[in-house]
């Protein structure tokens, strides 16, 4: 069954995304890889084969997120998984000193972006009765992290409609859990060049000695949640952190003033 599923992933390009993509490939799906970089977008797919297909889109358009669908249903069929990973990026910086259109660009690439691919997506859907959608969050919004009020903000926007569409949508056999992962992503990267102060603790910090691997760590979990096995789990964040979320991860960037 899984051979003649079509998966679509946002934030295609690099990081978690790439990871996501390479292990839904193995499980046998045909994926739809979107990303507003269309050099490092193509190159992340190219050893794939005819398995993936690049979309270059910038999610935080509507217009272009309804057209990315259009372009996966057009390539492959109807998209069966839909993996809400896209960030578009933010600043860090206190609260007092961030600005509205901070604040809009988080909200259009991880909520509305996301938010206008489900509502893309689900008629077919619902239509064959069976329907995977995993949003990708973060501990950042959950725990409050300082500096990040746009992603923290987005992200928790993306859990509230991820619960609702879950409630909503659970007579129709599409199912929809949020993931809020740890991993050693493009975005972890930029944020620690930045604050070389947090990489001495960015490890020492969780649990498990050590913050995840996009594809060994975080893609596994994606890939149940996106299979048939996930028929019953719903409306649900998935902690995939090695227990960062039990006790809140120390996160004290020096901010300025």
């Amino acid at each position: 069954m899984k051979e003649s599923r079509i998966a679509l992933v946002t934030g295609a390009a690099d990081g978690i995304g790439a990871g996501i993509v390479r292990r839904l490939i193995e499980d046998g799906l045909r994926v739809v890889a979107v990303d507003i970089d269309d050099e490092r977008g193509p190159a992340s797919i190219i050893e794939h084969g005819d398995r993936a297909t690049f979309v270059r889109a910038d999610v935080s358009h509507e217009a272009e997120v309804v057209d990315m669908v259009a372009r996966a249903r057009a390539i492959f069929g109807p998209v069966d998984v839909l993996v809400n990973n896209a960030w578009g990026g933010g600043r860090m910086g206190r609260v007092e000193h961030k600005t509205n259109d901070l604040l809009r660009h988080g909200l259009d690439v991880a909520f509305y972006g996301a938010f206008w691919a489900m509502r893309e997506v689900f008629p077919d859907m619902k239509a064959t009765g069976w329907g995977r959608v995993i949003n990708m969050c973060s501990l950042n919004g959950v725990n409050a992290h300082m500096g990040t009020l746009e992603y923290n903000v987005a992200k928790e926007s993306l859990r509230t409609l991820t619960r609702t569409a879950a409630r909503e949508w659970a007579p129709t056999g599409v199912v929809v859990n949020a993931v809020c992962p740890a991993a050693k992503s493009a975005a972890f990267h930029k944020v620690m060049g930045a604050h070389p102060e947090l990489i001495a603790a960015a490890d020492a910090g969780n649990p498990m000695g050590r913050i995840g691997d996009p594809y060994d760590d975080i893609a596994p979990v994606v890939s149940f949640l996106a299979g048939d096995d996930c028929r019953y789990l719903t409306g649900n964040t998935l902690f995939v952190d090695g227990g960062s979320h039990i006790n809140g991860s120390a996160w004290v960037p020096d901010l300025g003033d």
